[in-house]
């Protein structure tokens, strides 16, 4: 029994080992980047130990895309979730995000942006895995702001489908932007963005905290 749990844990912390590259490759190459015989060559390990964790090509592809899933959700929703319900924690919500971009948490940026991209017009388990994680995030983000409205501290007439889609797209612009140009401008720019569109929808727009460079 002891010699079997020293096997299962051995197989854990090499399967630990191999997410934690994948999702660094394909934040910046994509998904189709990864293969069992790159991660072996470059950690070390046997193809056919890389192999027999995941089984197949579609299985890393898919394991990967669950395991950004969990660091984001411990980079951003987390950090967004130590605020009651409100404004602020609408407004910490995307501060968590694009510091989880500007941060570099993966190589490329968001990760998840960097995979819709690459599977949006396709079909199979993968592109479902990548919709529903998409799908998953907009709905929180709709959530959190709903958690606001109904606090009190946004207006009742808030559109919260609308006002959702303008953060996310403003926090997805500014990560395309910085990842390409290599400059951090548009962060200061989204964050400039968001706070205008909370105090345009908030009961109390004083609550909202000053974004960098506004008034200059």
């Amino acid at each position: 029994m002891t010699r079997l749990d020293g096997r299962v844990e051995r197989g854990n912390r090499t399967r630990r080992s191999v997410l934690a590259r994948t999702v660094e490759i394909a934040s910046v190459e994509g998904l189709e980047a990864l293969s069992v015989g790159r991660l072996a060559t470059e950690l070390g390990l046997s193809k056919s130990g890389v192999f027999a964790l995941f089984g197949s090509k579609e299985e890393l592809q898919l394991a990967t895309v669950r395991e950004a899933g969990r660091i984001f959700a411990e980079r951003v929703v987390r950090v967004a979730e130590e605020q009651p319900a409100g404004v602020g924690r609408v407004w910490r919500l995307c501060e968590a995000w694009l510091e989880y971009s500007r941060g570099r948490v993966f190589p490329g940026g968001c990760f998840f942006y960097e995979v819709i991209a690459e599977f949006d017009a396709r079909s199979g388990p993968v592109h479902e895995a990548v919709a529903r994680a998409q799908r998953d995030w907009t709905a929180y983000v709709e959530r959190t702001v709903a958690g606001a409205r109904d606090a009190g501290e946004l207006r009742e007439d808030t559109d919260v489908p609308q006002l959702a889609f303008e953060l996310v797209a403003l926090m997805e612009t500014a990560n395309g932007i910085a990842v390409l140009r290599a400059e951090e401008t548009a962060y200061r720019r989204a964050r400039v963005g968001i706070a205008a569109r909370l105090r345009a929808a908030a009961v109390a727009p004083g609550k909202i905290p000053e974004a960098d460079g506004e008034n200059k």
